[in-house]
């Protein structure tokens, strides 16, 4: 494992920064958060700039339309655009950093000329149907069902907290192809599809949360009809597809959420230490402690990026493995903790001072131990395949 950088990587580091310090200032105002529409805007508009300007899908393979950096570069340019205060990916996340790499890892040829061009100029959203009201953390336990009718899968059932499905083209659509039985277990007989959006028989109902965004929505299928062209992998092979989905879920895709984390840790300490708070013992100890929890989470994130890197090395996938199931759970918790900090640290005026961004993001870090599998889940894969115990019973 080599956590430093190389005269190149470094390089690449330098020539970001001047980019972003070009760019970033010529943006137009960000939308107001209730603005779907507006947003989708925004974030494709941006990411059509990281297109033409060759920062769009760093880390894809050339021959996925992709620049072919290294896993580290990826992660440079990750730490970068956030440190720079630079668009977050938004409403592109499904498509950037869960369909589009497992398409570009699972997909045929054709699948990977239709798709991945579009998803990385911006021209198409993605959503992720993964999830139902009866299976979220058990997700072998989906019930929506697609029965094949020549060349076409007809699809019937319902998916919930359905992401930006509202301003979505397409969604990555986890369906049975099988029913369970003796023979078939639960984790077989399931395929991964790509729905569009506007095909007949698609319903979309938003959902409203705590923190008053509707980011998240119930869908309703309802003998929808998605071309047998559209699935990728093998026919009831979706179980194994769905796993290279969430190991890239798992994986980076919250390299810019610590790196976040670690900016606000700073201004909370400086805050405490205007306002008074710095004299309480307990509460230095807490922050001490979360610094020290991130720091070893950006290493974490750089050892993840080294297996990475030495999987590509040797001709693997460079699919990340079972580590982000440690990070995503340090991290869940770690965010938690973070935010209990933020509220003593600045009391209920100051929560209030600090305005709707900030009662969102507390809100939504309940939410981290939940989203992209639960924290039991994660504790029960690093169980598995990381120390080799048994499976549960």
């Amino acid at each position: 494992m080599d956590l430093t950088y190389t005269d190149e990587e470094q390089d690449f580091r330098r020539g970001l920064r001047d980019w972003l310090g070009e760019v970033l200032p010529k943006l137009p105002p960000k939308p107001d958060p209730a603005d779907w529409p507006g947003r989708r805007a925004y974030d494709t508009a941006w990411q059509r700039t990281l297109y033409d300007d060759g920062y769009a899908g760093l880390h894809w393979p050339a021959d996925a339309g992709g620049q072919g950096a290294t896993p580290t570069q990826h992660l440079i340019f990750l730490e970068e655009t956030e440190l720079a205060g630079a668009p977050y990916v938004g409403a592109n996340f499904v498509g950037l950093l869960h369909a589009g790499p497992t398409i570009a890892a699972e997909g045929t040829a054709e699948q990977r000329a239709r798709w991945l061009p579009s998803i990385l100029r911006g021209d198409e959203i993605w959503c992720q149907g993964f999830s139902e009201p009866e299976a979220g953390s058990d997700l072998a336990a989906l019930r929506t069902r697609a029965v094949r009718d020549g060349d076409s899968y007809i699809v019937n059932g319902s998916k919930i907290w359905t992401s930006h499905a509202e301003v979505a083209d397409w969604c990555e659509l986890l369906v049975r192809t099988e029913p369970v039985s003796e023979a078939v277990p639960k984790h077989r007989g399931i395929s991964w599809l790509a729905m569009p959006m506007d095909a007949p028989g698609v319903t979309v109902r938003p959902l409203r949360t705590l923190a008053g965004s509707t980011e998240f929505a119930e869908m309703f299928l309802d003998d929808v009809r998605v071309p047998v062209g559209h699935r990728v992998g093998a026919e009831n092979d979706g179980w194994r597809v769905t796993m290279v989905t969430l190991s890239f879920e798992r994986g980076t895709a919250f390299v810019g959420e610590v790196v976040a984390c670690r900016r606000t840790l700073g201004a909370l300490a400086r805050t405490a230490r205007c306002n008074g708070r710095w004299d309480d013992a307990g509460l230095r100890r807490r922050l001490g402690r979360l610094a020290a929890e991130f720091a070893a989470l950006w290493r974490l994130t750089q050892w993840n990026v080294s297996e990475a890197q030495r999987s590509l090395r040797a001709g693997g996938s460079g699919v990340p493995g079972a580590g982000g199931s440690v990070f995503k759970l340090r991290y869940s918790q770690a965010r938690q903790q973070l935010y209990d900090v933020a509220a003593e640290v600045l009391g209920p005026a100051g929560a209030l001072d600090a305005g709707h961004e900030w009662t969102a993001d507390r809100l939504s870090s309940l939410s981290y131990t939940i989203a992209a599998g639960t924290s039991q889940i994660q504790q029960n894969i690093v169980a598995e395949r990381i120390l080799g115990l048994p499976k549960g019973r």
